[in-house]
């Protein structure tokens, strides 16, 4: 983990300006413990970093669960609300990034700030099936877990998001799509995929 934060935050601070990086990859691939990874040795070298979890940015109960709570092509095409992510976080308002929108448990509106990001500073995302929807960023990890694993690894009560992912691979192909591929069928031995 220590050698894939340093090579990941010396391509982020390579970037000229103000730097937008997806972390990508299934619950069960843990995304967001290598996103907050990044935050302390970007600040370090005097980058200011907002964290976003696209799980902030899922659409409301009505609309994600219209078809039936478990449709593995409403998941994938319909449950993150891409232009909200694009509109409030990617692109800002005026530089401005709201880091919540959206709380899924409660099902209503987070009452969070904008954060105002310097023009150097990171917006670190992370989230599942990222990539494939036009979103911009600069620098992009995939974590990315085989069938086997990601089966092993998935909750039985969230089996039914597999042929999402899937379809996924297929259709978006995020590891081609990535500056970062990491295998990460174990969790405590992640290995980039050198291509």
């Amino acid at each position: 983990m220590d050698v894939l934060v340093g090579e990941v935050v010396g391509r982020i601070d390579g970037v000229r300006g103000r730097v937008r990086v997806a972390v990508d990859g299934t619950p069960a691939a843990e995304p967001g413990r290598l996103a907050d990874a990044l935050v302390d040795p970007l600040r370090v070298l005097g980058r200011s970093v907002v964290r976003v979890s696209a799980g902030d940015f899922l659409r409301p109960a009505s609309l994600r669960f219209e078809f039936g709570r478990e449709d593995p092509d409403i998941f994938y095409d319909d449950w993150l609300d891409v232009k909200a992510l694009r509109r409030e976080v990617l692109e800002g308002r005026d530089g401005r990034v709201l880091p919540k929108l959206w709380d899924a448990a409660a099902d209503r509106a987070y009452r969070v700030p904008y954060e105002e990001p310097p023009a150097n500073g990171v917006i670190v995302v992370d989230g599942a099936l990222l990539l494939g929807r036009g979103l911009p960023f600069e620098v992009v990890v995939h974590l990315w877990l085989s069938g086997g694993a990601l089966a092993r690894r998935t909750p039985p009560e969230q089996s039914w998001t597999l042929p999402a992912y899937e379809r996924y691979e297929r259709e978006a192909r995020p590891r081609q799509l990535a500056d970062f591929v990491v295998k990460a069928d174990d969790p405590r031995h992640l290995a980039r995929v050198i291509s």
